[in-house]
């Protein structure tokens, strides 16, 4: 005599239900505590931006085409950056203007504002060149 085997058709989803749920208790506790870091933009209209340029002290800094640093007509060195920017806010307090060429990268205008970030500059304003 064959013994016959009974089939099982049903699929327990309890399991994967639980760990769904503690996923989820997980995800509820911890979304409270991740901090939001970001950057508060206030974006000026262009003709106040014209305005402000020549009436307060601000660090002017030129990011060229070529992802190159311009404070005046010298170059700035990727690595004395901070430097540069800490030394300029002591006779410039009001902030850095960032002004970039079309094609300058993503990548040299955040490096940029980071730098900034990390000597001390609060107020951060991007205009096109």
């Amino acid at each position: 005599m064959a013994s016959q085997r009974k089939t099982f058709n049903e699929i327990n989803i309890t399991p994967l239900t639980d760990i769904f749920l503690v996923l989820l208790i997980i995800m509820m506790v911890i979304a409270p505590l991740l901090d939001q870091q970001g950057l508060n933009l206030a974006v000026p209209n262009m003709i106040e931006v014209q305005d402000e340029i020549k009436d307060s002290k601000l660090i002017k800094i030129l990011v060229t085409d070529d992802d190159r640093y311009m404070l005046g007509d010298e170059e700035i060195a990727v690595n004395n950056i901070a430097d540069v920017i800490t030394e300029q806010s002591k006779e410039n307090p009001d902030g850095l203007l960032i002004m970039t060429q079309d094609n300058a990268t993503h990548g040299a205008v955040v490096k940029l504002m980071d730098e900034a970030r990390n000597s001390g500059v609060t107020n951060i304003s991007i205009t096109e060149y």
